[in-house]
């Protein structure tokens, strides 16, 4: 017999509830290596499921299922935005990068991709690094964003940065005319791999820029650049960058930065950064538009790494990539002009966008698979 509070935890957690938008759900448990991890493939109508995999500590399986879920969909999205021939997956290992990998380890974790015969690729996102794949690439041809010497497309924060730059060229268009970057201000939140890059083009093309960071090393760097351009910087505390008289705001570092706490603290015209899943809530996207502050939805402004991962598996072409890349910039107007337009707020255009491009596109796409030829595999090293 089941007891009534234990009656009431299955409705309130049904998995077939969670998973019923996925076609997919893949629960992976090695004991030998310790593996725990899950695979979620959201959508596969435009070509196999794309996407990284994260590794955290997570404090239950039902938070580290929501967050592949999460992401999965937002990956279905992204690649519809970023016109590539994928759908939208993601993988999640529960536990501490820090002490939790092993070799072993993804190499279970490859053996479990390799069972999915190529619905899904994957390869590296928070919590793991293109060395953790290397181990990975032993067991499957499934992965992608491998470093240069193993026949990857090596660091995409290049291709990823310069779609954020594209994409605040595309917000200065449409707020003043012109698409020029050193004129703005900017306030840039994380000085990672992506923001730093970013704020250096930023300075390069002349601009004043308040950063914040919790690496001291990185706020060192990037007064040194700024010494060496005609650019400023100016170095605020981190709960200040919400509240700074800039024009534009850009976030890269964490996601749900856009919530009821920073949203009455924000002075800018808008926001564009490379931080996913920025908004905490849709409803924050409809704060943001009555307050008069222009959204650059996340997942098309940071897509030219995922772009150089698509790339990747049809051969590495680096020129190719920052072409494509460009029309980052040519999609973030569509967006703004859609949404002007409409009653729409811009996520909700960006969504809608994606949508009609998933159903136009799915009844044309002919193949379900990407192209298995290896990249590069152990037994070709002599």
């Amino acid at each position: 017999m089941i007891m009534a509070e234990n009656l009431s935890m299955i409705k309130e957690y049904d998995l077939f509830d969670k998973m019923a938008k996925h076609e997919q759900v893949v629960f992976c448990n090695d004991p030998a290596t310790g593996l725990r991890a899950i695979i979620a493939i959201h959508n596969t109508t435009l070509g196999p499921a794309l996407g990284g995999c994260r590794m955290q500590p997570y404090s239950s399986m039902e938070e580290a299922l929501e967050d592949a879920l999460r992401l999965s969909k937002g990956m279905t999205y992204k690649c519809a935005a970023a016109d590539v021939d994928f759908g939208g997956g993601k993988a999640v290992i529960i536990g501490d990068p820090t002490k939790d990998k092993s070799p072993e380890l993804f190499r279970a974790f490859g053996q479990f991709v390799n069972s999915l015969g190529g619905r899904f690729y994957t390869g590296t996102d928070m919590g793991t690094t293109m060395e953790d794949f290397v181990h990975a690439t032993k067991e499957t041809n499934f992965i992608n964003g491998l470093p240069e010497e193993y026949g990857g497309g090596g660091d995409s924060s290049i291709p990823t940065a310069a779609g954020v730059l594209y994409g605040i060229k595309a917000t200065n268009q449409t707020l003043y005319g012109n698409d020029e970057l050193g004129k703005p201000v900017y306030a840039i939140q994380g000085l990672g791999k992506v923001g730093f890059k970013v704020a250096c083009g930023l300075l390069e093309a002349g601009a004043k820029i308040y950063v914040t960071d919790i690496n001291e090393e990185s706020l060192r760097k990037i007064e040194d650049v700024a010494s060496k351009t005609t650019g400023e910087v100016q170095i605020v505390l981190k709960d200040e960058i919400y509240s700074q008289e800039a024009d534009i705001f850009v976030p890269c570092a964490f996601g749900g930065i856009i919530n009821d706490s920073t949203i009455p603290l924000f002075k800018v015209k808008a926001i564009v950064g490379s931080a996913n899943n920025q908004l905490l809530e849709d409803r924050h996207g409809r704060m943001l538009r009555d307050k008069g502050i222009l959204y650059a939805p996340d997942y098309i402004v940071n897509s030219g790494g995922l772009i150089q991962v698509a790339d990747e598996l049809y051969g590495i072409n680096h020129a190719r990539v920052l072409a494509k890349t460009k029309h980052i910039y040519d999609s973030i107007l569509e967006v703004y002009k859609e949404a002007a337009s409409t009653d729409m707020t811009t996520e909700e255009s960006a969504n809608a966008m994606c949508e009609k491009r998933i159903e136009n596109r799915g009844k044309r796409n002919s193949f379900f698979s990407a192209p298995t030829k290896p990249k590069w595999t152990f037994n070709k090293l002599t």
